[in-house]
């Protein structure tokens, strides 16, 4: 596990490119907001429990440029089934990209255990900067994934000076985000917003 902020120091590696599977089909705004950074993201697309959020004025899911997405896992309701989740997401980030950071926060009395993994995925036309927080709620593990993408030839050193500038912050409000919707909630959303 890398220490806290290191993984900025890993920027260089983004300019390689990496593989991910494609985006989601593109889809209008929907009723759910969330707020991170500042910024609200409004539901566009769910399915299978997951649901993604863009901003409003990235409404396209073929060519966004910052996402928040939801996973629910209703097979993950203890910490050990939480653990299994993540290290699930950490092989998958690591087939399609590189793994920037890591960390788990145990059990206490106030809280459950909790997962971070920051990562660089991509294709040849975009880098996408993930930082993934795992937690449970209510018995019903939840994964919030904010992204970012660069796209083009110069998607390397453009998502490298993102995460420079941005990286420790994002992972600071991942980490301090209390807007979790229920389960139950995020189960009503449509599969696609209008």
């Amino acid at each position: 596990m890398l220490p806290r902020r290191t993984f900025l120091r890993w920027l260089p590696l983004l300019a390689a490119p990496v593989a991910m599977l494609p985006p989601s089909p593109a889809a209008a705004a929907g009723p759910m907001t969330l707020r991170l950074r500042g910024t609200d993201y409004l539901h566009r697309w769910s399915k299978d429990g997951q649901h993604e959020f863009t901003p409003a004025d990235q409404p396209d899911l073929q060519a966004w440029r910052d996402m928040l997405t939801i996973n629910v896992h209703r097979g993950a309701a203890t910490g050990e089934q939480l653990a299994e989740v993540a290290n699930r997401v950490v092989g998958n980030y690591q087939r399609h990209g590189r793994i920037l950071r890591t960390d788990s926060r145990p059990r206490t009395a106030q809280q459950p255990a909790e997962h971070f993994v920051a990562a660089a995925l991509g294709d040849p036309r975009f880098i996408e900067a993930v930082f993934a927080r795992f937690v449970l709620r209510d018995g019903v593990g939840l994964v919030l994934v904010a992204s970012h993408r660069e796209y083009g030839a110069k998607a390397g050193p453009a998502a490298s000076a993102w995460l420079g500038a941005n990286g420790v912050a994002m992972e600071d409000a991942l980490r301090a985000w209390t807007q979790w919707p229920g389960a139950a909630e995020l189960d009503k959303l449509p599969a696609r917003s209008a």
